[in-house]
């Protein structure tokens, strides 16, 4: 573990916590700890910590950890994590305003009891945040397509509104401003009768089910797809290009490294079969990028995003 220098944090209103454990907030549970937690009370608190922050402290705004490999030796940073005050929904007309921390799913069948549609993020694990930040998708629509409008608080401490023009949506990332949280952002869906949204949800969660591990310790896809969008779910979807395709391709489906897997059942699927470490989730990850390349010249990009220091050698 690298060697740690002490930080002096401001003041909050909110809940500070030392070396926190990083594993138990993230689904493949793994990692180190976090210099610092904090679960700020509010926006306002929030934007004070901030900027009253040492500009050199690093800061990573974490959702509910459905997309992370927190390495093994923990993150020299200040992690950000919004709770209780930051998962309010609400509807106005046809739009929906919701806190980062407001689940996907909840999200979208609040949206459907409104008559709106935003059904494709029911099936998408996650906050709204993490939403926003990733351009989460699926069945061939995208957070770019509902989005209107959020607020984030800078790495300085200012809180201001950021637009689609500025994020720069495109597949799977956005340029959202170095260090900044978002804290809230503001989507419209076109109209359509709940009992059928809610229904086509239904559906959406049983294909889901069928396909995909969901009993299993996974953080969803684990590479984007080579043709650079999602999956349409349509008869007619066209899958060459797909992760799983070119993973299978190059005969990893299954593939095992230590207690990491890459799932029988969805071969994009790494997954946590018991007491893997995050050396041993990546690592696999990393020979699939190996193997898939030597087979078929195509370089996957990692979906799960990966962060701090590894344990040393």
């Amino acid at each position: 573990m690298a060697a740690q220098t002490e930080t002096i944090l401001p003041a909050a209103r909110g809940r500070l916590t030392e070396q926190k454990p990083l594993a138990e907030l993230t689904w493949l549970r793994v990692g180190g700890p976090a210099d610092h937690l904090f679960q700020p009370a509010d926006v306002e608190d929030l934007a004070d910590f901030l900027r009253q922050l040492d500009p050199a402290v690093q800061v990573f705004p974490m959702g509910v950890g459905s997309n992370l490999i927190v390495r093994d030796g923990g993150l020299r940073a200040v992690v950000i994590r919004l709770g209780r005050g930051f998962n309010g929904i609400e509807v106005n007309g046809d739009t929906v305003t919701a806190g980062a921390a407001a689940l996907d799913a909840h999200v979208a069948k609040k949206a459907a009891d409104a008559g709106i549609d935003l059904t494709f993020l029911r099936t998408i694990p996650g906050s709204i945040g993490g939403a926003v930040r990733m351009n989460a998708g699926c069945y061939g629509s995208y957070t770019a397509d509902v989005f209107v409008s959020a607020t984030i608080v800078t790495r300085e401490g200012e809180i201001r509104e950021i637009t689609a023009e500025e994020l720069a949506f495109q597949y799977r990332q956005t340029a959202m401003p170095e260090g900044a949280v978002l804290v809230s952002a503001t989507l419209r869906g076109h109209s359509g009768e709940p009992a059928e949204l809610h229904a086509r949800m239904e559906a959406q969660l049983r294909k889901r089910d069928e396909t995909q591990p969901t009993r299993d310790r996974s953080a969803g896809s684990t590479f984007r797809n080579p043709a650079g969008f999602s999956s349409t779910g349509r008869e007619d979807d066209v899958h060459d290009l797909k992760a799983w395709k070119v993973i299978d391709s190059a005969g990893m489906r299954g593939a095992r490294r230590g207690a990491a897997q890459m799932s029988e059942k969805h071969s994009n699927f790494l997954i946590n079969t018991g007491g893997a470490t995050a050396a041993d989730l990546e690592g696999l990850g990393e020979e699939v990028r190996k193997k898939v390349y030597a087979n078929s010249g195509i370089t996957l990009e990692w979906e799960i995003m990966r962060i701090g220091d590894p344990l040393p050698e």
